[in-house]
């Protein structure tokens, strides 16, 4: 015995399709990145008369204000620094072995004299970055 089959007139509910969609949006829009927050240093430059200007330093070690150190924008342990800065400097001839060194103008003495010396016993240069006082 045969049995005649119906046909169904089903459409799929596109309204919750819409709804799933408009969900996963929200999800990717709420989850995604707008901004690079890893590289945002907390830094403000000493004031001093007198600065010279450095022409395109190769390797900048900058000190936060919570006095963490960062090696080209790369967090670094102090000590890591001097063998990190001599693979960086490599063979570079001597005027080319400028580090540039900037200091949160509140950090302390402690903090950053042990960086100094790290990068002088890597064979690089001190500079440091101030920025010019100007008469008020």
């Amino acid at each position: 015995m045969r049995f005649a089959r119906r046909k169904l007139d089903v459409t799929p509910p596109y309204v919750s399709m819409a709804d799933i969609a408009f969900n996963l949006v929200l999800f990717f829009l709420i989850l995604a990145k707008t901004q690079d927050d890893s590289n945002r240093l907390d830094w403000v430059p000493a004031k001093a008369a007198g600065g010279q200007v450095i022409k395109n330093p190769l390797i900048s070690v900058t000190v936060d204000r919570d006095n963490r150190v960062y090696l080209n924008g790369q967090q670094i342990g102090l000590r890591d620094l001097a063998e990190k800065v001599a693979a960086l400097l490599g063979d570079k001839p001597p005027t080319e072995r400028s580090v540039v060194l900037k200091i949160h103008h509140e950090t302390l003495a402690a903090t950053f004299e042990p960086i100094m010396e790290a990068v002088s016993q890597a064979g690089g240069e001190v500079v440091h970055v101030i920025e010019e006082e100007r008469p008020s």
